[in-house]
């Protein structure tokens, strides 16, 4: 008798155990997902068997390699794989000796299971209770350097995932250093394997890449110091048949904020080998006797249900298991940002006044972008200011407290509901504290503050220089300088953003030690201001991440607003992120980087898509038609969010591959369901194409928004075909289940 499991696959287990370990093999089970491993009895060394669907013991298949060649190790399959003993491919671990050897053997000592899952100390993490996750911990032990490794495994069987971390401990008496430590590896059989990932730069972010593993390495990362517009932390592993919703689909996505590497490696036999973890080149981490390092963890999920299957595995535990903030299931306020609307060219009279107009719209949350601080050294423009968060006084005559009041005193006069409960506008504040103009007074006083590397310039970029976030002063000043400012009005929410990358880093392990900082800052705000909902942003997108996701619950997902080139960014951004926490605005046009025209709802529609809804843009510049739209739109939105925010995504059809792109979002409960449809360009004298749904119960009764009551089967199997006019024409169908 089979166990049945939520997606489909059966599992061969009907007493069911998270972790089943005995000292020589260890297995980790997921509702729809195995993950085994065995001690070498001659060698000590932790060999792979399985990472993929349900099985009850290592398969034959592990059993048939033609052992080694040239190599001692290349036909191996090795979970945890060291340096310098003729295993040629890339390892996950590299460490320096004082002898300046990187020779390491790491063989099993002991385990331990435990219910539940530990924090990681000073990094974010996924947590969860003893009936969501179970955790094993394999000691490793380098008998010659008297280095010991914690090699932590976390299974969340609902989700189908194994989270790893490493913790390298240096227990003998002379001092060591870290070059390499991977958060994950894992070799694959010899099989045919295609990388997927997330590659981009400002303002295109996130643009989904799938190309063949061929033999070799092929790799991808971020040395900025950041996780990068470039390349987002995450790879993907799939077989060439595997669509959106058919197939095998390996996934790698590493909870961190900093420079990271992911390597895919084919080695010559055919063994395929995936690592993802901090940049080897921002790391040489010295570790003195009795102190520790623990690598960033890496969350891998297995969906035998296509790539959609794997993405919505990744929303769902990035929702429960990750995401902390008490925001994270709540539907966000429809808000306006201030800055593409008036940029610098603003004083308090104009600010108030865009306040009024957001009320007056129906928008709940007014938010002050860049410009409002700088005393000295005002903030009239990029050159200055950055460092000094005291509000203008030439702006804010009477104080931005003040002002501030006045726009948390207006009522929001459009609501959708008419007898709902009357509601003042709310005020959010930008802020980007990493970071220092030299025409500031904090830079004037701490020169010593920023990053530099001995006698070399410290290089500006958009005229600004980076505080070093390793130093404890300064991350002392910065979580002083934001609670002051929080702790003096009425903020409800903080976008926190980040302009430039490093340079200049005055040692390659000070990259690490700027993000732990970070990290500390982050905690202590997030747990002295629950209350508020924080954003982050880089740029727009260049810290996207699952370290950051653990603190703030939404990012700005791209500085682009042009609802074209966002549907690539937003569908993309989806592959591993939930929509609910992508923030997503309706931009002015034409827009100033593209030169399209793109019409209002179109816009709207797409920005609906993300679960921080808003406008980006002055009321006063619409045409009359638009604006007069505006308010019906914003209550739409506010009646998609619930959706958005708890439901999960179906990508129905893709943008660039497809005139036709399209998206159904699925309410946690099933019983609602919103459908995006999307066309490009008008395809004249043609037909339209009929888009299948997913995610529906089969027998049950939906009512389709201006087409009647249809069976899930119906919808799923024979599809909805809609009728578009013209260029950047959209739909958005409610399906009510009955």
């Amino acid at each position: 008798m089979t166990q049945k499991i939520p997606n489909g696959v059966s599992s061969p287990n009907t007493d069911f155990r998270a972790i089943v370990a005995d000292g020589r093999s260890f297995a980790l089970n997921g509702k729809g997902v195995s993950y085994r491993f065995h001690v070498d009895e001659g060698s000590g060394d932790l060999i792979s068997d399985h990472f993929g669907g349900p099985v009850s013991e290592n398969p034959i298949a592990g059993k048939a390699s033609n052992g080694g060649g040239w190599s001692t190790y290349e036909h191996l399959r090795r979970e945890f794989p060291d340096s310098g003993r003729g295993d040629f491919r890339s390892p996950a671990v590299r460490i320096r000796h004082p002898d300046g050897h990187t020779v390491s053997s790491f063989k099993y000592e002991s385990h331990t299971v435990l219910n539940g899952k530990p924090d990681l100390s000073g990094l974010p993490s996924t947590f969860g209770h003893s009936d969501e996750v179970t955790t094993l911990v394999i000691r490793m032990v380098d008998a010659v350097s008297s280095i010991q490794v914690d090699l932590s495994y976390s299974v969340f069987p609902n989700h189908n995932a194994i989270v790893r971390s490493t913790t390298v401990r240096n227990v003998g008496d002379r001092d060591v250093t870290i070059e390499k430590l991977a958060s994950f590896c894992v070799d694959l059989p010899h099989d045919d394997y295609e990388m997927l990932q997330l590659q981009g730069e400002w303002v295109r972010e996130c643009t989904r890449t799938r190309r063949k593993v061929d033999y070799g390495t092929q790799g991808f990362g971020s040395a900025t110091g950041y996780s990068s517009h470039y390349n987002n932390p995450f790879v993907s592993l799939v077989k060439p048949s595997t669509t959106e919703s058919y197939g095998l689909a390996w996934g790698f996505s590493l909870v961190y904020t900093g420079s990271f590497t992911a390597e895919v490696e084919k080695s010559p036999q055919g063994l395929t080998r995936v690592l993802l973890g901090m940049n080897p080149n921002q790391l040489s981490w010295p570790l003195k006797p009795g102190k520790a390092l623990t690598s960033p963890e890496c969350v891998s999920i297995f969906s035998a249900n296509g790539i959609g299957g794997m993405s919505r595995m990744f929303h769902g535990l990035f929702r429960q298991n990750l995401i902390k903030s008490k925001f994270v299931n709540e539907p966000r306020p429809a808000l306006l940002n201030s800055w593409e609307g008036l940029y610098f060219d603003y004083d308090e009279k104009t600010i108030y006044k865009l306040a009024q107009q957001s009320a007056q719209l129906g928008v709940k949350l007014f938010v002050l972008d860049d410009g409002w601080f700088g005393g000295k050294y005002p903030r009239i423009n990029d050159h200055a200011g950055l460092g000094d968060w005291e509000a203008n006084p030439a702006r804010f005559p009477d104080g931005l407290a003040s002002l501030v009041a006045k726009i948390t005193s207006l009522e929001v006069t459009n609501k959708p509901n008419r007898q709902a409960k009357s509601q003042n506008l709310k005020f959010g504040l930008w802020v980007e504290p990493e970071m220092v103009n030299r025409n500031s007074s904090l830079y004037k006083k701490h020169p010593d503050w920023v990053l530099s590397a001995g006698d070399y310039p410290s290089t500006e970029t958009r005229h600004q220089l980076v505080l070093n976030l390793a130093l404890p002063e300064v991350q002392d000043f910065i979580i002083e300088s934001v609670s002051r400012i929080l702790q003096t009005m009425p903020v409800s929410y903080v976008k926190w953003d980040n302009n430039r990358g490093m340079h200049e880093s005055p040692t390659p392990s000070n990259c690490h030690a700027y993000i732990l900082g970070l990290y500390r800052v982050f905690d202590t705000l997030t747990r002295q201001f629950p209350d508020i909902l924080w954003e982050g942003c880089a740029s727009g997108g260049g810290r996207f991440d699952p370290g950051v996701l653990y603190f703030f619950p939404q990012s700005w997902t791209s500085d682009n607003t042009d609802a074209l080139d966002r549907l690539q960014i937003q569908f993309g951004t989806s592959v591993v992120y939930p929509a609910s926490s992508m923030g997503a605005h309706i931009g002015a046009v034409p827009y100033e980087l593209t030169g399209r025209t793109i019409p209002l709802q179109f816009r709207a529609h797409v920005a609906m898509m993300g679960g921080s809804f808003g406008l980006e843009l002055n009321p006063d510049d619409l045409p009359d038609t638009d604006r007069a739209q505006l308010p019906d739109l914003i209550a739409l939105a506010e009646r998609v969010n619930p959706i958005v925010i708890r439901g999960d995504m179906w990508r129905l059809s893709l943008p660039g591959e497809s005139n036709f792109p399209a998206a159904l979002y699925v309410s946690d409960n099933g019983s609602q369901a919103v459908l995006f449809l999307f066309q490009i360009h008008t395809v004249p004298v043609h037909n339209y194409p009929t888009i299948k749904l997913e995610g529906l119960e089969p027998e049950s009764k939906y009512a389709v928004e201006g087409f009647g009551v249809y069976s899930g089967a119906t919808l799923m199997n024979g599809g909805i075909q809609q009728r578009f006019t013209g260029d950047y024409d959209s739909k958005m169908i409610f399906i009510e289940r009955e």
